[in-house]
């Protein structure tokens, strides 16, 4: 069985929804694995829709958005609403609102990004993913040469916050060796 048939074999644990969190540190690789999964998931015929934290983080809003992700998207979902949300563009290199996006009712949605696996959501989780990557320094390195050397200095500053941010939020905790916890020992143990 695959992570995807795992999954899908649960029960939804936000509202209607099957919430699949791809968390780890910036410049891993989770961005990309999201994408797999996601499409892993519409090959078994389930709707899936990815949802970034990049969408609503900044260099000096890390991590404090996240009432409003919850309000603006799992929520509605959970209830089997759209969700509708105006998501930061970064391509510019600084964050810009873009484009309203509308994710309408799924039954799975992959979130992805630093912090998507935190402890306030775990109960809600049909699985946590961690994507490790390499060292930092090879992070840094790999997303310098994707988004320009402009990133150094605030991606830096962001790899400190993130170390951090995942030794106070014990992320690490909930995640097994092969990088995934299913939603039934989530909410063991809890803090």
């Amino acid at each position: 069985m695959t992570l995807a048939d795992d999954v899908l074999a649960g029960p939804p644990r936000c509202g209607r929804v099957r919430l699949v969190a791809v968390d780890g540190p910036s410049g891993a690789g989770k961005t990309t694995f999201a994408a797999r999964l996601a499409a892993d998931f519409r090959a078994r015929g389930a709707a899936t829709a990815v949802v970034a934290t990049d969408h609503y983080a900044t260099w000096d809003d890390p991590v404090a958005w996240w009432p409003r992700l919850v309000s603006e998207v799992l929520d509605p979902l959970a209830a089997g609403c759209p969700a509708v949300y105006r998501p930061l563009d970064w391509t510019t290199g600084e964050p810009r609102p873009g484009p309203v996006r509308t994710v309408h009712p799924v039954d799975v949605v992959v979130l992805e990004g630093v912090s998507s696996g935190r402890a306030s959501i775990r109960p809600r989780l049909s699985a946590l993913c961690w994507v490790a990557g390499p060292d930092p320094e090879t992070r840094l390195e790999r997303a310098v040469s994707r988004d320009g050397e402009g990133i150094r200095g605030p991606l830096t500053a962001w790899q400190r916050f993130e170390c951090g941010w995942f030794a106070v939020d014990l992320t690490h905790q909930y995640v097994h060796p092969n990088g995934l916890v299913l939603s039934s020992e989530l909410t063991q143990g809890e803090h």
